[in-house]
């Protein structure tokens, strides 16, 4: 009988969180990409607007500012978050080509969902460029950071979910609020000074971002 209760308390667990349970390796995050990827996500705690997605544990919110975000993980790297709600809304297909000097460079298609993960090698830190599901996220950290990193860019990405009727009356046809080139931060033709620029210079200016639209999610 105990047996039983225990099973019946498992299963209400995992039906409650809406996820399984997945076991990465903290060496291969190509294997944990594939892994992440390939996997639905089922569980969101970010909300805005047309869209909404997951940030996993251990990770915080510190600001945004129209589609742009920047979130921090615990050992303080920071995360540059674009979604490309535009380009989702026009169903406009992006192009990678595979760079053959990066450090590591591949073009991603999981649940015919296109996107590409890119490391190059700077003064001895690893700028990712992590691009699916008509989002990216950019950051630049150590080696020892990097496979933690690549999984957390994974979870988030993989969970971004658009509400298309919303931003049809946001951004659709007749709308001439937005304005592409306010987001040419994470465009793809961007080279590796241009980020790095940002993130030395202009850090700051993301954290103007409208009082209520600022979210705090500390790690439990």
């Amino acid at each position: 009988m105990k047996k039983i209760k225990i099973i019946v308390l498992l299963l209400i667990v995992f039906v409650l969180t809406g996820c399984s349970i997945t076991t990465l390796d903290d060496k291969n995050y190509e294997k944990n990409v594939s892994t992440i990827l390939s996997s639905k996500n089922r569980s969101y705690n970010v909300y805005f607007e047309g869209y909404k997605y997951y940030i996993p544990s251990g990770m915080k919110f510190v600001s945004k500012k129209e589609y742009n975000a920047v979130l921090q993980d615990t050992k303080n790297n920071k995360y540059y978050l674009y979604v490309d709600a535009i380009s989702y809304y026009h169903k406009d297909k992006s192009e990678f080509e595979v760079d053959e000097t990066a450090y590591y460079s591949k073009e991603l298609s999981y649940n015919d969902i296109d996107g590409y993960l890119q490391i190059e090698e700077i003064d001895y830190k690893y700028l990712v460029q992590f691009m699916f599901n008509y989002s990216k996220i950019e950051c630049y950290v150590s080696k020892e950071d990097l496979t933690d990193s690549i999984n957390y860019m994974a979870y988030i990405l993989r969970s971004v979910k658009f509400n298309r009727s919303v931003l049809g009356s946001l951004i659709g046809d007749n709308t001439l609020s937005y304005n592409e080139e306010e987001y040419s931060l994470f465009d793809k033709k961007n080279n590796s000074e241009d980020f790095l620029d940002v993130v030395y210079e202009n850090d700051d200016a993301y954290k103007e971002a409208v009082d209520e639209d600022e979210i705090d999610l500390d790690s439990e």
